[in-house]
């Protein structure tokens, strides 16, 4: 019998999490998050990074929303404006059903980031 080695979210990868506690603006319950950081930090740090992500319409005037349809062209947001680090063990993440979002999208999350930070040049 083969051992099913325990799941760790990798990069372009959708999963839920619990952005609680939160304060102001932030996010707040469980949330789908796009995981920017790669498998191997994810799993030796126990740390995942990641941009939230939500359904609400408002974000449609976002300029730092990226809009994206889901499976059955339900329309979703990745919120590039809003970087979290979260213990994604001790908050009990889990795979979210869509899986991962398409390279393109996690690009455009990425390239949206940038402007903000400036890190990548």
């Amino acid at each position: 019998m083969v051992a099913r080695s325990a799941w760790v979210p990798a990069r372009r990868d959708m999963i839920w999490i619990n952005c609680n506690p939160q304060a102001g603006r932030e996010m707040r319950d469980v949330h789908p998050l796009l995981v920017l950081s790669p498998r191997e930090f994810n799993e030796r740090t126990g740390i995942v990074i990641g941009l939230p992500m939500t359904t609400a319409s408002y974000n449609d005037t976002n300029p730092f929303a990226i809009r994206f349809a889901g499976p059955k062209g339900a329309s979703s947001y990745i919120l590039a404006h809003q970087p979290k680090s979260f213990d994604w063990r001790a908050r009990a993440a889990k795979p979210h059903p869509w899986r991962q979002v398409t390279q393109e999208t996690l690009d455009l999350a990425c390239e949206t980031l940038n402007q903000i930070i400036d890190i990548a040049t």
